[in-house]
């Protein structure tokens, strides 16, 4: 009897478990440069997954190079450099954002404009790649809320 009701109480436990997070990749989109010579940026969220892993590469279609920047100010001058592989810590969420880490698309396609869905990939060093559809948006637009 004993063994029953602790089998029965302990089943609503096992249902509020959750699985353990999966990496991934949302809240993306793609900031159009004013001047079409010049790059674009994209933006975008990476959660991490049950173990660390390394961003090595986000690539797209419409773009010849890409480079994962991200932006700081020493002193009162504001600098830009690469950042090379990105670690992902398990369990991280990892925010790409203006002022900060970012995406430099180099070379985009000049018949992308505002409003289009481009493809970005992410891979990562387990050999997982996630695609992701972002949005573009034009300079100086408001990010999207999605």
């Amino acid at each position: 009897m004993f063994r029953r009701f602790l089998s029965v109480a302990l089943l609503p436990l096992a249902a509020c478990t959750q699985p353990p997070p999966a990496l991934s990749v949302d809240k993306g989109y793609i900031r159009l440069n004013a001047v079409p010579s010049r790059p674009a940026v994209a933006y975008f969220t990476i959660h991490g997954g049950t173990s660390d892993v390394t961003l090595l590469s986000v690539t797209s279609p419409v773009s010849v190079k890409s480079e994962l920047h991200e932006s700081m100010t020493a002193g009162h001058m504001a600098k830009m450099t690469p950042v090379g592989d990105f670690p992902v810590r398990a369990g991280s969420t990892n925010i790409f954002a203006p002022g900060g880490k970012h995406l430099m698309l180099f070379d985009m396609n000049p018949g992308v404009k505002p409003g289009r869905r481009i493809k970005l990939t992410f891979t990562f060093s387990t050999g997982q790649r996630i695609d992701l559809g972002v949005p573009t948006i034009a300079a100086g637009a408001p990010a999207p809320t999605e």
